[in-house]
């Protein structure tokens, strides 16, 4: 049917008439409240962006030399983040001498990352970034 049909068929029902595919030949169009569409569109776009959760990445600093009572404190703080569905970054920062004993800090990140094993899983394993020892650990999806 021609457009100007379809827009005096659209003006009788008191309605729009709106291209749906303008790139088709001939055009597609349809005739609907087209303020009713975009505000039913507005809702449930709101509504998708109330139910998703933003994933925050927090982050957790270790030390070489650790006492056992430091680290369960941020393996503590660690699992509390991962618990609430953020990605959790382990770091370590290298000072002076230390530099020269990266094998330790693997093992403290290999350490940390086993105390998490039941919430968390291993997304970069630990990787030595200039003065820095770096780890992500994600929430493990339970089904």
């Amino acid at each position: 049917m021609s457009s100007a049909d379809a827009l005096k068929m659209a003006l009788e029902k008191n309605l729009d008439l709106v291209k749906i595919a303008p790139q088709a030949a001939p055009p597609v169009c349809k005739i609907m409240d087209y303020g009713k569409y975009r505000f039913e569109q507005a809702k449930r776009e709101k509504e998708a962006r109330k139910n998703q959760h933003v994933v925050e990445i927090k982050e957790v600093r270790l030390s070489l030399n650790i006492d056992t009572h430091d680290f369960n404190t941020k393996l503590t703080n660690a699992l509390k983040f991962l618990k609430k569905s953020d990605k959790v970054k382990v770091s370590i920062r290298f000072r002076g001498r230390e530099m020269g004993h990266p094998e330790l800090g693997i093992a403290i990140m290999e350490r940390f990352a086993e105390a998490c094993e039941e919430v968390a899983t291993v997304e970069k394993p630990a990787k030595l970034e200039g003065r820095s020892m770096l780890m992500f650990l994600a929430p493990r999806i339970n089904k």
